[in-house]
């Protein structure tokens, strides 16, 4: 198993994505917990993650936990380290409520600058919260998602491209600083995720048909590619790797 003994912490474990790396975490072998801003999803899945569980798989629990808390993320990490002994893994996963479908031309700064705080603040604080155990035990991995590529002409995205170029600053920004204590800081790059936009959307199925039509590979990643690049990428198979991006976009961005 990839993830055999470590410890990972998933910030907005109960959505689609969230879930699915918990679930494939847990049966790579780690201990991972959930964390989520409502309980009853968080509740759901790590029950049914739960119900799964082999005997030779990790374990799950779950904490509600508002990840752009400050006080609240420290409190939870430091519970976490406490109880497992430190952390290994830190991946945030949480929404940063993007308007979309307003062109930049009529929209208001506020929904420009709510996805690039969110995503900025939430990412900077678990990341800290987990660079602080990890630097005395000197190793850990940090993982970042969405990952900023070429903006796509046709559509209106807000400031998400914006708040995935300065989450990748930061990123880069971390890998530079806690090098030195062996902690690996990477992003995982998409270009959309097909099977997290719910059927009965509006537009849905035309958003799935173009994004697939824009890789090279045609057809998209979908949560579970996110997962199984995830659990690899916070392996010591990939221990060589920090300060980049890892492309699963089926050829969406190239490199």
């Amino acid at each position: 198993m990839l993830l055999k003994d470590k410890t990972a912490v998933i910030y907005g474990g109960s959505g689609a994505i969230g879930s699915a790396v918990a679930r494939t975490f847990v049966r790579e072998g780690a201990r991972v917990f959930i964390a989520a801003r409502t309980p009853a999803p968080l509740e759901r899945v790590a029950s049914e993650i739960g119900a799964e569980i082999g005997a030779e798989s990790g374990v799950i629990e779950s904490a509600v936990v508002d990840a752009l808390d400050e006080q609240a993320v420290d409190a939870h990490a430091d519970d976490v380290a406490a109880r497992a002994g430190g952390i290994d893994i830190s991946f945030n996963l949480i929404s940063h409520n993007d308007v979309q479908g307003t062109p930049l031309a009529e929209m208001s700064f506020a929904d420009l600058h709510q996805p690039v705080e969110t995503a900025l603040r939430t990412n900077f604080l678990t990341a800290r919260a987990a660079a602080r155990h990890m630097i005395p035990r000197r190793s850990g991995v940090i993982l970042m998602f969405g990952g900023y590529g070429d903006p796509h002409p046709g559509y209106s995205l807000g400031g998400l491209q914006v708040a995935f170029q300065a989450v990748e600053a930061l990123r880069r920004q971390l890998a530079a600083e806690l090098g030195q204590y062996g902690i690996r800081a990477l992003t995982l790059q998409t270009a959309g995720i097909v099977d997290t936009i719910p059927e009965d959307m509006e537009g849905g199925q035309a958003i799935v048909e173009d994004t697939v039509r824009r890789t090279l590979l045609k057809r998209a990643a979908t949560r579970e590619d996110v997962a199984n690049v995830a659990a690899f990428a916070a392996s010591d198979r990939a221990r060589s790797m920090t300060a980049t991006a890892l492309n699963i976009t089926c050829g969406t961005e190239v490199g």
